[in-house]
């Protein structure tokens, strides 16, 4: 069997060397994004979107059977209709991953266990970021902690001095390397980070998508918002401690890795002023401890 994954590219790295993959087809356009469609005929499609230019297409595409879940925007293009993920587990606290997973069980998949997530960062991107972090004195084979003080939501973000607190603290109170690591658009933080910090505390705010994936494949730990690095993270099995404001983390939560969730009461201020840094503090020190020490050899991860 033969699987493509249609993504847009700027996200595509995520699915690179991915040995599960057959073809990763970038979305470039409506008119040659159907074509390439077309031109392969495949059985059937899986809109895992929903949305309605994801409906567009697979209405131009000319596949014969078109799966999305019920009651979504131009219902009328699918021919195969799943139910919403809360009718068809029969409970309410359903994550992201078994909720995209409902259209491959509907249409026949066997039920079991679901893998963990995967990344697979490229031989380039690791020696990219080895150099960047040899820069800043930092070992890539020894370990380092990574902190992300960013999100797209504003409710979403712990403050950034608290981010700063963390980071100084893992690096001089327990001895880990630390770097920020910021995203293209959030480089408006990274001269008061900077301030805060000082020069033992690099701030990368240039990395693209493969180098970021290459970053935390390395990390010991990660500390940020609920955000997509957070779920990178965790692909790359690094123990994650992600700090939730508005966004629901039984949907949300990372998936396959070692975790500790720190949730403010109060989720739509911006800022998280209820989580603590004490509380963040106490979360690293669990995910430092290795995880054959906290949950015997066999152990592979935790979903708490």
């Amino acid at each position: 069997m033969q699987l493509s994954v249609l993504a847009e590219p700027q996200f595509a790295g995520v699915l690179e060397g991915n040995p599960q993959i057959s073809e990763i087809l970038l979305h470039r356009g409506f008119f040659p994004t159907v074509a390439a469609i077309r031109k392969r005929r495949f059985p059937v499609v899986f809109n895992q979107h929903g949305g309605p230019t994801s409906a567009l297409i697979t209405a131009a595409s000319g596949i014969p059977i078109r799966v999305c879940w019920e009651r979504r925007q131009f219902g009328f293009i699918y021919n195969v209709h799943v139910p919403s993920p809360a009718a068809f587990y029969g409970r309410d606290d359903v994550h992201t991953v078994e909720q995209r997973l409902t259209q491959f069980y509907a249409t026949g998949l066997p039920r079991g266990p679901i893998p963990f997530a995967s990344i697979y960062p490229s031989v380039e991107s690791r020696a990219s970021v080895a150099r960047l972090l040899a820069a800043k004195r930092i070992s890539a084979a020894e370990g380092y902690a990574v902190v992300r003080p960013g999100a797209t939501h504003p409710a979403n973000r712990w403050a950034a001095e608290n981010f700063a607190v963390i980071a100084r603290w893992l690096r001089t109170e327990r001895g880990i390397p630390t770097v920020i690591n910021l995203g293209p658009d959030e480089r408006d933080v990274a001269s008061p980070l900077r301030e805060l910090c000082g020069t033992e505390i690099p701030v990368l705010d240039a990395l693209n998508l493969s180098e970021l994936m290459a970053l935390l494949a390395g990390a010991r730990l990660y500390v940020g918002n609920d955000s997509g690095p957070a779920h990178i993270a965790a692909a790359a099995r690094c123990p994650v401690g992600v700090i939730f404001g508005a966004s629901n983390p039984v949907h949300w939560r990372p998936w396959g890795t070692e975790y500790r969730l720190l949730r403010s009461e109060q989720p739509a201020v911006p800022g998280l002023p209820s989580v603590r840094i004490e509380d963040v503090q106490a979360a690293c020190d669990e995910l430092l401890v290795p995880a054959v020490i906290r949950h015997g050899a066999n152990a592979a991860y935790v979903q708490q």
